[in-house]
């Protein structure tokens, strides 16, 4: 009884530091226009605890929900908070001008805190777009 009470009790202290870190945060975005297609700077910030814990990807989804393009990151970040990272190709529909960027990581999933960026102004909240 006392031996399963201490391995439950490990279990909820396992736990509870996974979920210290937290959700994923987008701090700023930035697109890109090239020739017909965007590259897009995203800077997350999150307390990667290592390879169980971390920020391990973003991606740019138009407003039906439809996912254009899908940026993973392969390994932790815990020395370099915040991180940039970018995707160049990335193809937008000539008729979407606004898009969401989304964050994962490994423990919460998809962050509910997500950048809606405006593709038709030079910049907004968390956002530049350069033409």
């Amino acid at each position: 009884m006392l031996l399963r009470m201490i391995i439950t009790s490990l279990g909820l202290l396992a736990s509870t530091a996974l979920l210290q870190a937290g959700e994923v945060s987008i701090k700023a975005v930035e697109f890109s226009r090239g020739s017909g297609d965007w590259t897009v700077n995203v800077t997350l910030q999150h307390a990667d605890e290592g390879w169980k814990h971390y920020a391990d990807g973003w991606r740019v989804v138009d407003t039906k929900g439809k996912v254009l393009a899908k940026r993973t990151l392969f390994h932790p970040h815990v020395e370099e908070q915040p991180f940039t990272r970018s995707l160049s190709g990335v193809n937008i529909p000539a008729k979407t001008t606004k898009v969401y960027i989304e964050a994962h990581d490994l423990v919460h999933g998809w962050s509910k805190d997500r950048v809606l960026v405006d593709l038709s102004k030079s910049s907004g909240n968390r956002f530049t777009v350069r033409r």
